[in-house]
């Protein structure tokens, strides 16, 4: 090969060399290949999966390719020729190599000869060494821009999940962190009951995962990490009973803590075999790496709901009531609030004796429970008497509330029990406070109380008989 040559593939090296690119790379090589030999054809065989040209003669390495002299270079690492004489040509098939191996083979074919042109051969031969060589410092470049990114992903979502966030702040977070870093249509999070025959979908995960349609994942998912732990990459979900199943790639990866499985999460797409096995290993990491965190994220929450709930009733506690009152004050247009309290409850106490006054306290806690919207909260406010809250409803809706509780305790309290209700409201246009807000229900339903029971008063002189 003479000095011009040389000089020429210094000029196409330091080109290759001054990207790290493996897209601009690319585009370079075939820039070069069409300079050089503009009446030959070229194609590259890759065994890489991260470039992005459609628009370029680049085909995936495949081991089932009839075409065995690309297979050969490829697993040898030497060079290879063809002819032909149907339609006369001659083929070079040149490895790609660099220092981690090989990654492809370059496809050379030169047209109107039985055999390769000799200096030709020579200069691709030395083409394809530079090319192998810069893809490989751009391979590396870009495992470990994704190694950082990995890591990253992993120790932001650890810092997330110890920062005592709320639990569903804390798993919305990681739940926004895994579709975007895997590009995973549903994210799902399950904690395992105490027997592991139930998982319970936590927090954050997306909608599809609290639907029915949902069962067969969970189902069968659950049922593999009740046999063992190992984790699940699947490329085609299928299961007989179910041939049209909407989600095909499935990762699941289990929760374990102190060698004790405590739940798993689930990441899905509809496209058949979409997850690579290195998105695989990812997620293994870091589930692994957040095990423990997680753990103590539900462990807080189940504190926390303690703090804040009354253990009897299940109803919320007076100061988690004072404190979203203050919010819903801070935010809102408008509110109301209702105190009511059962009526001759020492009398009950006195004459069935304290277990059942309980019980009839968790009557009328669960006729609460089932009269209010997810938005409204109530509360026991001590003793005998509880409360509700209803944030951004107007005076005559927590009225028709109030009315309604209190007509549902006096038909099925058992046994027979009436309520006092005493309804106070703000509304953003007028000065007010909580203080007296409390005040005004309280003077209510004192007013209740002290003319018959059994009716709610609204702030003012409003009275409506139960």
């Amino acid at each position: 090969m003479d000095a011009e040559k040389y000089k020429k593939l210094f000029q196409i090296s330091e080109r290759l060399h001054s990207t790290l690119n493996v897209d601009i790379l690319l585009g370079e090589l075939f820039v070069t290949l069409k300079e050089e030999y503009p009446d030959y054809s070229y194609c590259l065989f890759l065994s890489l999966e991260s470039y992005n040209h459609s628009d370029l003669p680049i085909l995936e390495l495949e081991y089932d390719s009839e075409n065995m002299a690309v297979i050969t270079a490829y697993e040898s690492g030497e060079i290879q020729f063809e002819s032909s004489d149907l339609p006369r040509h001659a083929a070079l098939y040149a490895p790609l190599k660099g220092t981690s191996g090989v990654y492809g083979v370059m496809q050379v074919i030169a047209p109107d000869v039985t055999e390769f042109p000799a200096g030709e051969a020579e200069f691709i031969m030395l083409l394809s060494e530079c090319a192998g060589r810069a893809l490989g410092n751009a391979q590396i470049h870009q495992q470990s821009k994704k190694t950082i990114s990995d890591l990253q992903l992993i120790n932001k979502t650890s810092h997330q999940l110890n920062s005592n966030q709320p639990l569903i702040e804390t798993m919305t977070f990681m739940s926004e962190q895994i579709k975007s870093s895997f590009e995973a249509q549903e994210v799902g999070f399950f904690l395992f009951t105490k027997n592991q025959l139930k998982a319970k979908v936590l927090p954050g995960s997306t909608p599809f995962f609290f639907t029915q349609q949902a069962r067969i994942y969970i189902d069968y998912i659950k049922g593999k990490f009740q046999q063992n732990n190992e984790p699940l990459f699947i490329g085609d979900f299928n299961l007989p009973s179910y041939p049209s199943t909407a989600f095909h790639s499935v990762m699941a990866v289990p929760v374990v803590v102190s060698k004790k499985l405590k739940g798993f999460s689930i990441i899905m797409h509809p496209d058949p075999f979409y997850f690579t096995f290195d998105a695989f290993k990812l997620l293994q990491s870091l589930v692994h790496h957040s095990s423990l965190a997680l753990t103590n994220a539900l462990l807080r929450n189940q504190l926390e709901k303690l703090v804040i709930t009354d253990h009897l009733t299940k109803l919320y506690s007076r100061k988690f009531l004072d404190e979203k009152i203050q919010q819903s004050m801070d935010k809102d247009e408008e509110g109301t609030f209702i105190i009511m309290d059962i009526d001759n409850f020492k009398e009950i106490n006195d004459t069935y004796g304290h277990q059942i006054g309980d019980l009839i306290l968790v009557q009328v806690a669960n006729i609460i429970k089932g009269n209010i919207r997810q938005s409204g909260i109530g509360a026991r406010w001590g003793g005998e008497e509880l409360a509700i809250y209803l944030p951004a409803i107007p005076l005559e809706t927590g009225v028709m509330i109030a009315q309604r509780i209190l007509n549902k305790v006096s038909e099925s309290s058992d046994p027979h029990i009436t309520i006092s209700c005493g309804v106070s409201y703000w509304k953003r246009e007028f000065q007010d406070s909580y203080e007296y807000l409390f005040k005004r229900a309280d003077e209510a339903l004192y007013r209740a109380k002290h003319t018959g029971k059994n009716k709610v008063v609204i702030q003012g002189d409003t009275v409506m008989a139960g």
